[in-house]
This record gives structure tokens, sequence and C-alpha cells, in this order.
């Protein structure tokens, strides 16, 4: 399942995410499960057609991204819940665990999330004016709330086996499952 906030020249995208063999660091490894978290830039292009036509719209690359995933073996802990304030491009930076993450991951992106202008400055070169809308930041705040919900919401499906399944057939030795 994905679900994407829109704001001016930034997005907010949300989904269930199952690792088969993420090759994490040592005492980590097993299939994960949970949802992902990812800030990212947002593009419109040019309409063709009438002014009824369908508007372009790319989720492009990505500014900051949270996991809350926990083991498979170990679910509701979300022990290895995680973030990465860097990309190169479209890769990551290393995972980085924070202990106020591990103690409540939810309200831990909601802070971050709270604070646009510093993920950008951590993520991005150059000033995070050049990089987001004037209105980016104080959009975002306001629908942290509602984004928030959604993570429960996925959360509780992933617990109750509904979402971030693994895939079907046969065992596959690395797979990701999800639209992040």
């Amino acid at each position: 399942m994905l679900y994407a906030f829109g704001f001016e020249r930034t997005a907010v995208v949300v989904g269930d995410l199952y690792f088969v063999n993420p090759d994490p660091e040592p005492g980590q490894e097993g299939p994960e499960q949970g949802v992902r978290l990812e800030v990212r830039l947002l593009d419109r292009a040019e309409r063709s057609g009438t002014i009824y036509s369908a508007q372009p719209i790319a989720v492009d690359r990505p500014i900051w991204r949270a996991d809350l995933l926990e083991s498979v073996t170990s679910p509701g802990t979300l022990d290895r819940a995680h973030h990465h304030p860097r990309f190169r491009g479209w890769e990551p930076g290393p995972r980085r665990f924070d202990p106020a993450m591990s103690a409540d991951p939810v309200a831990w992106v909601g802070t971050r999330l709270s604070d646009l202008d510093g993920l950008v400055g951590a993520g991005a070169s150059g000033p995070a004016e050049a990089v987001v809308g004037s209105s980016d930041a104080a959009d975002l705040r306001a629908a942290v709330a509602e984004i928030l919900d959604v993570v429960r919401r996925l959360l509780d499906r992933v617990r109750n086996g509904e979402l971030a399944q693994p895939p079907t057939g046969d065992a596959p030795d690395s797979a990701r499952v999800g639209w992040l």
C-alpha cells in the first residue's frame, strides 16, 4: 500500500515494506517488515492537452527516509527502526540508529517531519530554499498529525498480518516487497 502527501515541491510517501535478507549490519540478519516513510522532491510536468487533461506528477528523488522496521521473528518491537539522513542520488547513506527513535518511533518521525528545513539541510547540498517550496515546511507541519495517523494504521496492519507480507512462490534469497 502506498500513501502520498504532496506539497508545493516536496512529498511524503509512506508504504508497507517486507525485506527478505536485507543485508543489514551484523546482528540484524533475517527478514524485516514494517513501514517506510520518505520525504521526496515533487515535480509537475507540463500538461499536454486541454485544461481538463490530467496533470503529470512525478514523485522524484528522496531527501530523507525513516524505516519503522522490525525483524519478522519479533513482531511489534520495531527493533530495527532507523533512518537515513543522507542520500546520494537515489542511494541511501548508512542506517542510523537513534535511541530516541527506538523509544517511540512514530513520535520521533513526527518531530523530524516538523523540521523540513533541518531534513533538507542534512540531506541535500545548498540552501533548503533552493530545494523546497516556500510553503512546504509550514504545509508539512500542518499535515504531520494526518501523516502519523497513516503510519500508525499501516503499522497496525503489518502487525495484524495484512500488509508487509513475504513474496509468494519460491522463497527467494533476497527480495524487497513494497512500493518504497
